[in-house]
């Protein structure tokens, strides 16, 4: 029976095991805190000073943490972060939760894992577990880490040290399914590795899978994301058909969605956002052209996604003809521009791609966001502004991009001289429909 391993299990089992974190973003510092809540010692490894130091002080940056919690866990000494590697020689288990974006061609940009995972491999001391958490294609584990961790250390998995694959779910905002009830997938190429990864993960969530590697784990999430870019991208595309039928895609869909069997809600929208959606099913298109395998419906529901920003800016034309004013002339107040209802983020936001349009069209642009204060398109910073009812009045066109919950919608239609909802959030409202033109 291997030591390194019952030693683990048993730091493991009695919460002495210490934990770090490597990546303290929307998957990196929620986890880092649910382990901390439940008695471990956390470290937090995070390259952005600022980050470092708002943790330190116990203010929250990340929406699914609350400034009280984090202050707790800092308050009690269970978790601190640095910017300093070395401090990983000292830990017990090192979770990865680094970005993984796309380069400009839609490949897997690797360099912050395959950067992480080296100055791990620096520090490496047997009887330490690594778990991968960031989203990538089937393969990353095994092939980029694994290779890395045994050449620079020396080391072996599954007998000096243990290597596991187990991606993150973070729905952001989701104030139901948190990280603590959603079930976690674990899967690892030997059964030591499985075997701590499925102990380490049960101590804080509650519902444990186990698939049998580490590549079936990665295809788990990249499917996930895809099963979602694919159905989006459904709608979107009935959404492209019902525009030239002069037919309304929201009431086809609600009428649809009144079926108690065989369907599943989805809307279309200005497109998709995030760190997820636009990106991890490019993950697995490339890697399918490995096995010289054609992803049909991921490409193509890619490129329909893709499509609806310049879908928005042709309905905004519409819009703004049906006014009287030129966009070159005209003024136009985007809601929201945030990638997600009730959130701060804005990667990847289909609302910034809307603006750079709107922008080469000549359109001024102001936008109202309560939770994103500032933005930054093409070298122009963007500021929100109050929501009064002279911002409203003095636009041509209100787009509703996000549809954020805390806006009077029937106010906002009432004061507009035009509104162009892309969200459907006022289809169901008691107000002047003859203003609103949806999707």
């Amino acid at each position: 029976m291997n030591h390194l391993l019952q030693a683990l299990k048993e730091k493991i089992r009695d919460r002495t095991a210490k934990v770090c974190v490597v990546g303290l973003g929307y998957v990196g510092l929620p986890f880092a805190v649910e382990k901390a809540k439940v008695g471990f010692s956390v470290l937090g490894i995070e390259q952005n000073p600022q980050r470092v130091a708002l943790v330190n002080q116990g203010d929250s940056y990340i929406t699914d943490v609350d400034s009280q919690s984090l202050q707790q866990v800092i308050r009690s000494g269970n978790l601190t972060a640095t910017t300093d590697f070395s401090f990983v020689s000292k830990m017990d288990a090192i979770v990865i939760c680094v970005p993984t974006p796309l380069t400009k061609n839609l490949t897997p940009d690797l360099s912050y894992v395959e950067s992480v995972t080296q100055k791990i491999a620096e520090y490496l001391q047997p009887g330490q577990f690594i778990t991968l958490e960031s989203t990538t294609y089937p393969g990353t584990t095994d092939e980029i880490l694994r290779p890395i961790l045994e050449n620079i250390s020396g080391f072996k998995q599954g007998q000096d040290f243990f290597l596991a694959h187990s991606p993150e779910r973070v729905d952001p905002g989701n104030q139901r399914y948190t990280t603590k009830n959603t079930n976690k997938v674990v899967g690892a190429s030997d059964p030591a590795s499985l075997e701590v990864a499925t102990l380490f993960y049960s101590q804080t969530i509650e519902q444990i899978v186990p698939v049998s590697s580490a590549k079936a784990a990665e295809l788990v999430k990249v499917f996930e994301n895809t099963f979602r870019a694919v159905n989006i991208a459904l709608v979107n595309e009935l959404a492209l058909l019902c525009d030239r039928m002069k037919l309304d895609v929201w009431e086809v869909l609600d009428a649809a969605n009144t079926k108690p069997f065989g369907i599943m809600p989805f809307y279309p929208g200005p497109g998709v956002g995030g760190h997820c959606i636009p990106l991890d099913p490019h993950y697995l298109e490339w890697k399918a052209k490995e096995f010289n395998f054609e992803t049909r419906f991921i490409a193509l529901a890619g490129e329909i996604n893709r499509r609806m920003p310049e879908f928005v800016r042709q309905k905004t034309w519409r819009v703004l003809n049906d006014v009287g004013v030129a966009p070159s002339q005209s003024h136009v107040l985007m809601i929201g521009v945030a990638y997600k209802k009730n959130l701060g983020d804005w990667r990847e936001s289909p609302a910034i791609r809307i603006i750079e349009f709107l922008q080469a069209d000549g359109v001024t642009l102001t936008y109202h966001d309560p939770f994103v204060s500032e933005i930054q398109v093409k070298a122009k910073t963007f500021y929100s502004q109050d929501l009064t009812e002279e911002l409203i009045a003095q636009a041509d066109l209100v787009i509703i991009t996000t549809d954020h919950s805390q806006i009077d919608y029937v106010n906002l239609v009432q004061k507009a001289k035009a509104v162009l909802d892309t969200r459907g959030v006022t289809r169901h409202l008691d107000c002047d429909r003859t203003k609103v033109t949806l999707l």
